[in-house]
């Protein structure tokens, strides 16, 4: 059998960090941060705004993930294998929620009448590199196991709630 080649726990919780940051960024629209998560030649596969490199993969996002557009996007259960002390891969399994105004949009290129927003489940797959400025990101591949439109009238409930703090832990 072979030997898993495990990161320490302290790498475990730096790649935890960067991947928690990734989610946070794009949730909340902080575009500039995000890009900072990617070294200069990540390749991005299998996302809708799937990309040669990270300022193209931001570009999209910025232009398809306008303020109308709600996401949440969770990972966990996260696994890695240590590649050499400066590269590790690891994979996430990951649920998102994206909801949009009722029949404005489609999600990559296919529209459902009524759509308005779509729940997706799967596997985010990445490879890391140590910098000068911590890990980064130098690989994504997003693999989908189901996506489920999200259809119809949602109720208007204005509900109290306390926005996120984009700064909170700077």
């Amino acid at each position: 059998m072979p030997r898993v080649r495990a990161v320490t726990p302290t790498v475990a919780e730096e790649l935890r960090d960067l991947k928690a940051r990734y989610f946070h960024y794009v949730d909340l629209k902080q575009w500039d941060e995000l890009r900072g998560l990617f070294v200069d030649d990540c390749v991005f596969e299998g996302l809708w705004a799937a990309a040669p490199d990270p300022d193209t993969f931001v570009e999209n996002l910025m232009r398809n993930m306008t303020e109308e557009v709600v996401s949440v996007h969770h990972g966990f259960m996260p696994q890695f294998r240590r590649i050499d002390d400066f590269s590790a891969r690891g994979r996430w399994a990951m649920t998102d929620y994206l909801t949009w105004p009722r029949g404005s949009r489609g999600y990559m290129g296919i529209t459902v009448p009524e759509q308005r927003g779509m729940r997706g489940y799967g596997y985010y797959e990445e490879l890391y590199r140590l910098t000068e400025s911590g890990w980064r990101i130098a690989f994504m591949r997003l693999s989908r196991i189901r996506m489920d439109p999200i259809v119809g009238d949602a109720p208007a409930i204005d509900y109290p709630v306390v926005p996120a703090v984009p700064g909170w832990l700077d």
